[in-house]
């Protein structure tokens, strides 16, 4: 007699709860970049790079996914590192980069997810979730700081630059301090890419504005918002995208993702606020702005990204409150001094993410509680945490040391990835011939450069619409 085919949906290691968590989060933060990142800078730039936009945030975010599976993902999470010059052990050469290759088998996507850094608790979905979730992260770096050079930047540059940054600069920063990389094994820590995104984005946007040269003095002074309410659109979902992007990071559906949402939102709300409050108490006009209360909120999301796991509730609003203070600062004043007052960073990023992203890195060695656990410890095993300033050691001290750590990091990663975005956008600029498009392709926008436009005029059916007339006003005569 034969016996009745047996089959099961799970292997032993995967819990149906964290992975679906893992999915969602992941969707969650690629609608962050689509349609979230098309929407907000399709509304804030002129009308006639609408289509440009769009259509490079659609283009580069394909490229990252491409590029991440063939090769990018294991050099930035591998649990193999590369041993660069022979280097083995603790060293920085021995820990900077993961071995590149591809995860498109089906032992790299149904096999369990491992990393170097991931070893205190073993992950309990499969490689394609942990890679997926991980590429969306990748795909909004560069959809970021493409809001430093809208407006001038050669298209064909662009499908040749993100590759090469993805693979160079983002990948190094990603082992660095997440893949277990020497960054985090010195202590440094970026709980969802407060560094490796965002300051990141920020340094290489600066770069590239300042590499490329300004837009055209026309379109600088008339840099209008062709629609405000696309522009809510798109920091509404980015608003509560962020609830994947850092409720995601924890990796499992535990107290600390619930924790990571609530600060998140938290803090988000406080750096409104805080914003909107010094526009009307601190400008002349004495007016709030929605784009200024816009810019408030993107200073709470991003300074609460390297901390929202790490930190309690007073600790987000102060991270929320604190960033969108300096951001707002900095926007009006430090603009004004050079380097930044010769810089054309179209959209500010290098404020919004940059300075924002450092602040909120730096603010995890203080505000950091160590009653938050990560992962919560069995037994006489401590529970996973970071301790700011702000708390006393066991001993009854209060350490420097993570706030050292966190500040050496960020050394790196402005340092590193300024230089390596300017050597990129030379060997970009020698592949393309040029970053930058000619003045007369600038001064029509996207009909120039792709054919189309957004609010294209319906000439066609205008015509047959007056033909139609006439043919009936002649009809009308011989009768």
């Amino acid at each position: 007699m034969l016996e009745a085919a047996t089959y099961i949906p799970y292997p032993h290691w995967l819990n149906s709860g964290d992975n679906t968590w893992q999915l969602v989060a992941a969707t969650l933060v690629g609608l962050m970049s689509l349609p979230g990142i098309a929407v907000l800078y399709g509304g804030l730039v002129q009308r006639k790079w609408v289509v440009n936009t769009m259509f490079m945030a659609f283009s580069g975010f394909s490229l990252v996914l491409l590029v991440w599976v063939l090769w990018a993902y294991n050099m930035g999470f591998a649990s193999t590192p590369m041993h660069l010059f022979g280097a083995k052990g603790t060293g920085f050469f021995a820990n900077l980069i993961g071995k590149p290759y591809p995860i498109t088998s089906h032992f790299g996507e149904q096999n369990q997810a491992t990393s170097t850094a991931q070893t205190a608790v073993p992950f309990h979905f499969p490689n394609a979730t942990l890679a997926y979730f991980q590429v969306v992260f990748a795909a909004i770096t560069p959809l970021l700081f493409l809001g430093s050079v809208l407006g001038r930047i050669k298209f064909k540059a662009w499908l040749v630059f993100v590759p090469l940054w993805i693979t160079f600069v983002y990948a190094v920063n990603a082992y660095l301090l997440w893949g277990g990389g020497f960054w985090a094994q010195k202590g440094a820590v970026d709980y969802s890419g407060g560094y490796v995104i965002h300051l990141a984005a920020g340094v290489t946007g600066f770069v590239a504005a300042w590499v490329i040269g300004p837009r055209l003095k026309r379109d600088r002074a008339h840099s209008v918002p062709n629609n405000l309410l696309l522009v809510a659109v798109g920091a509404g979902i980015l608003w509560l995208g962020w609830n994947g992007f850092n409720g995601g990071d924890p990796f499992y559906a535990g107290v600390d993702a619930a924790a990571a949402v609530l600060n998140t939102n938290l803090a988000t709300a406080a750096g409104l606020v805080t914003w909107m409050v010094m526009d009307m108490v601190f400008t002349k006009e004495k007016k709030p702005t929605f784009l200024g209360a816009i810019n408030g909120m993107i200073c709470g999301l991003v300074a609460i990204t390297p901390s929202a796991g790490w930190v309690d509730g007073y600790g987000a609003i102060l991270v929320g409150l604190i960033a969108s203070s300096v951001v707002w600062v900095a926007w009006n004043y430090l603009s004004r001094v050079r380097p930044f007052s010769k810089v054309d960073d179209a959209l500010g990023v290098v404020y919004t993410h940059g300075i924002a992203g450092l602040l909120g890195g730096l603010l995890v060695g203080f505000f950091a509680d160590p009653g938050m656990s990560e992962y919560i410890g069995v037994g006489k095993t401590p529970s996973i945490s970071v301790q700011g300033l702000f708390y006393a050691t066991a001993s009854g001290g209060h350490s420097w040391h993570q706030e050292w750590e966190q500040f050496l990091a960020a050394v790196w990663i402005i340092c590193f990835t300024a230089v390596m975005t300017f050597i990129l956008l030379h060997v970009t600029k020698f592949i393309c011939r040029g970053l930058r498009e000619k003045d007369d392709v600038l001064q029509i926008g996207d009909v120039a450069i792709h054919d189309e436009e957004v609010y294209p005029q319906e000439t066609f059916a205008e015509r047959v619409s007056a033909m139609s007339h006439s043919s009936a006003s002649k009809e009308e005569t011989v009768r």
